[in-house]
């Protein structure tokens, strides 16, 4: 059975208001980091413009930041049981706001470029850290309600960035992107050392595993820049692609080796002798990648191809997030009673439910129509992090959790830099393949394609402007079935992943459980 007390030399959970105040305290510093690493997509024709350089310059304001922080997010466990839980989310949330201000006062884009890389490098311990935090400060029969904030805050905020983001851009300025952090960032930081420096977890005197760390910095740093230039460089045509994917997994494979042989570990990889980890991480990262995935796709299609400007893109997700805050409290209560098995079956069919209704999309369909599939999507989002979160930790004992938490976040994170890599690639491949087959039922003989000819040169077009017009038309329409492809193969992967929640054994967000780690 689970602990459903506190775990022995963990403090003891707090109470009545203190407990409120910290909660958003930590909620905050989540939400922070969350819409960072969204917020500036949609800002980076603006940010590339304003510095003078080409857009797929300006994209490495993003790759830098996903490089520090896929190496940086891995390192939370040693941290943690360094220098204590508090000390390194309070340090890193301090740290990720010095380095907010120094993005916002860049002069270039390589001192932008060196400031994003500092904040990728210092924000790493802020999402596991806060998981970990708010699961030690509240009562063991109220995990589900932890987790519930923090999945909320997980979730909603990379839904707010790109609207955020857009509306900066197009009303303000985009260092205000990162400006806007400064105030969030002091209170987070005061308020979270203030309540919980009394009850920092215990240290150990663990030495630095140097090699350990070199080679997670050097495979994780050719896996990232692999992962956010390979679109760009039409991956594995460019020799520098090739180059980084083999460092990439021969850097793995030797940190592998070192740190299974390593008896003071910079990553502990003993968590995955329980296949409750092992199963629940791989589900929830295959999930949130699917998500991830979607999230980047349909405001793509939709300003690319549909005509819609960034704010107007993020409006339509916007429902979704407020479905999931809305439904996440009431989650959290249900979670405590029912087995998160059911729940995580029930994210996973809503899921399933929204990319097959988005799977269904026309190129003239309405702001309605694209809304409805986001408000079920909203449902799956109120209990799917929580209840993936409740099965990886179940049996993981509590002086575990921040390690657990980091190597789970570390390639939920990397799961989803996959997704946003691949995503847009097969994307335009799809695209391609849907427009060459469109074009062959097409040409002189095809009535359809004549008749509109005649028309578009009735209503005053040169045949030259009639063809460059109905070929933008099957260009859209190739793009669309492209975009409807993806969302009927994530519903049908969302349907596969089922099964696979039920080979976990049973736990409850309030700590009941009928297994320990294996």
């Amino acid at each position: 059975m689970a602990n459903t007390g506190s775990a022995p030399g963990m403090p003891t959970p707090m109470t009545g208001s203190l407990l409120a105040i910290t909660s958003i305290a930590l909620a905050l510093g989540t939400f922070m980091q969350v819409l960072d690493s969204t917020i500036a997509n949609v800002s980076i024709p603006t940010i590339a413009g304003n510095l003078g350089v080409s857009t797929s310059q300006g994209t490495w304001v993003i790759t830098s930041f996903a490089v520090a922080n896929g190496v940086s997010v891995p390192l939370t466990g040693w941290l943690m049981m360094r220098y204590g839980v508090v000390k390194t989310f309070v340090g890193s949330v301090a740290m990720f706001t010095v380095a907010s201000f120094l993005c916002g006062i860049s002069w270039d884009l390589p001192s932008l470029i060196i400031f994003r890389v500092l904040q990728g490098a210092v924000s790493g311990p802020m999402i596991p850290g806060s998981q970990a935090l708010l699961i030690m400060i509240f009562p063991p029969s109220k995990r589900g309600t932890a987790l519930a904030i923090w999945s909320m805050t997980t979730l909603v905020a990379p839904i707010c960035g790109p609207i955020l983001g857009g509306y900066i851009s197009d009303n303000i300025s985009w260092p205000w992107i990162f400006l806007i952090n400064l105030p969030v960032g002091i209170v987070c930081s005061v308020i979270c050392w203030r309540n919980m420096r009394s009850r920092e977890t215990a240290t150990r005197q663990v030495p630095i595993d140097r090699t350990g760390f070199f080679l997670l910095l050097t495979w994780v740093g050719a896996l990232q820049v692999m992962l956010d230039t390979g679109k760009d460089a039409d991956w594995f045509n460019s020799p520098a692609i090739i180059v980084e994917a083999i460092i990439a997994v021969i850097g793995f494979i030797a940190w592998l080796i070192w740190e299974l042989n390593e008896q003071h570990p910079i990553v502990d990889l003993s968590l995955m002798k329980s296949r409750n980890f092992v199963i629940a991480t791989l589900v929830s990262c295959i999930g949130f990648a699917l998500f991830f995935g979607a999230n980047l796709l349909q405001p793509l299609w939709l300003q690319t191809r549909m005509g819609y400007v960034a704010t107007w893109a993020g409006l339509v997700a916007a429902p979704s997030g407020v479905v999931a805050v809305f439904l996440t409290p009431f989650a959290a209560r249900l979670m405590n009673r029912v087995d998160a098995r059911w729940t995580a079956s029930l994210s996973l069919v809503a899921f399933a439910a929204s990319f097959w209704l988005r799977s269904l999309y026309t190129t003239d369909v309405s702001f309605g129509a694209l809304v409805v599939p986001m408000l079920v999507q909203g449902v799956a989002m109120s209990t799917f992090f929580v209840s993936m979160v409740t099965l990886t930790l179940n049996g993981v004992p509590g002086n575990q959790v921040p390690q657990a938490s980091g190597l789970y976040n570390f390639m939920r994170i990397t799961a989803g830099s996959f997704a946003a890599s691949l995503v847009s690639t097969w994307w335009d491949q799809s695209a391609t393949l849907h427009q060459s087959r469109l074009a062959e039922v097409m040409g002189a003989s095809d009535p359809a394609f004549t008749q509109s000819l005649h028309r578009l040169q009735g209503a005053g077009l040169s045949m030259t402007q009639a063809v460059g017009a109905v070929t933008n038309q099957v260009t859209n329409q190739a793009y669309l079935l492209a975009t409807d492809d993806i969302f009927r193969i994530a519903a049908g992967l969302m349907v596969f992943l089922l099964p696979c929640v039920w080979l976990t054994k049973k736990a409850l967000a309030g700590g009941g459980s009928h297994a320990a780690a294996d």
